[in-house]
């Protein structure tokens, strides 16, 4: 389903509109679906006041886990199924690791990481070249049809679906649940809470598991729907990009989608650029006018002096990038340097969070990454 069609510069802009509608919009959705499931289940992680930095090990073994599952059973909903199981085992080695034996958070999630690599490599070596089968579609009859509200609406298996709804449930167990509440306390702070006579220990390590079973349906879907069949090291970094995808998020989950997609987008457009062979200038400009564009919707009531000038910074690299591409209408990049776009947006997008410290502290859980010691 990931396939890549190039953009040709002599169409109109209402073939235009109609391709990036009908074709971009559903492959970035796509894209960004494993991002959706991860992020969101690390969100709840670091709302219990937890840092697993082993989410690219999580959703490796998924993607191995669950595409074995489907292709010895037949059935991609057991693939997925069983992925969910094995990230939140895999997740509950971390979590007894950290919580109980009080063991480095970094460093677990790290070798959790590792381990999840070398595993699902050792595990997936005789099904590499192997198609799983097909996940099913949602079909609504007289409406998945329709001519461009149906490709850009109801074109997707049910896994999009239910990532979506998984935010939306997270959101309302946050917000308007009693246990949700019990979370973010003890990820506020957990020697309150358990002088309040919660679980700390219990509460962390459900999270932990939800987190890893999250994971490992995102995996699961690179290797059943992205990108059909598995092959070692096939998640490329994802795990890492998930993570920083609830820092952009600043720990809510209605922003993950925002993130996900934005991260997604940069994917496929890359994916675009160098098949269609695009001026990357002018697609830079297009990007950076959007994004100025958007900052000033998103905070026009509560724009500050800071905030003006980052939009006239970012406004002037779009007409920057604008003039550089008339200038130079045939510049191109090399494919290797548009192949590390998205990371290198990663890096960008959290260097610019980490800069404001106000937001950052205001947001993050305020235990977060702290080691949780029942006896004091």
């Amino acid at each position: 389903m990931m396939e890549v069609i190039g953009l040709n510069a002599d169409v109109t802009i209402q073939q235009s509109l109609f391709y990036i509608l009908t074709t971009l919009l559903p492959i970035m959705v796509i894209a960004a679906t494993p991002l959706v499931l991860a992020s969101t289940g690390e969100l709840i992680v670091e709302k219990s006041g937890v840092l697993n930095l082993g989410v690219e090990g999580m959703m490796v073994m998924g993607a191995v886990i669950g595409f074995i599952t489907a292709v010895e059973t037949g059935t991609p909903v057991a693939g997925f199924i069983l992925a969910a199981v094995a990230g939140g085992l895999l997740a509950l080695i971390f979590g007894f690791l950290t919580q109980v034996l009080l063991s480095n958070q970094v460093a677990t999630g790290l070798a959790l990481t590792l381990f999840g690599l070398g595993l699902a490599a050792l595990m997936g070596q005789t099904y590499t070249g192997i198609r799983p089968p097909q996940t099913a579609r949602i079909d609504i009859p007289f409406v998945s049809d329709a001519p461009v509200l149906g490709q850009m609406l109801f074109s997707y298996d049910w896994i999009v679906y239910f990532a979506l709804a998984l935010v939306g449930a997270v959101w309302w167990f946050l917000n308007r649940t009693r246990a949700g509440l019990v979370l973010r306390a003890v990820g506020e702070n957990h020697d309150a809470a358990h002088a309040l006579g919660y679980r700390v220990i219990a509460i962390r390590l459900a999270a932990i598991a939800f987190g890893g079973a999250c994971a490992g349906m995102g995996g699961a879907y690179l290797s059943l729907v992205r990108v059909p069949q598995w092959s070692e090291g096939m998640t490329a970094g994802i795990g890492w990009i998930a993570l920083a995808i609830v820092v952009f998020a600043s720990w809510k989950p209605g922003r993950v989608i925002i993130g996900a997609w934005l991260f997604g987008g940069v994917t496929i457009l890359q994916l675009n650029i160098q098949a269609a062979n695009l001026n990357v200038l002018g697609i830079a400009a297009i990007v950076l006018a959007v994004v100025t564009i958007g900052m000033i919707a998103l905070n026009l009531r509560s724009m500050t002096a800071k905030n003006w000038i980052r939009v006239a910074f970012l406004g002037a690299l779009a007409l920057l990038s604008w003039a550089m591409a008339l200038t130079w209408p045939a510049f191109r990049l090399d494919s290797a340097y548009l192949s590390m776009t998205p990371y290198l947006m990663t890096i960008v997008v959290l260097v610019a969070i980490s800069g404001d410290r106000t937001r950052a502290a205001l947001n993050a859980p305020a235990s977060l990454g702290r080691v949780f010691h029942a006896s004091s």
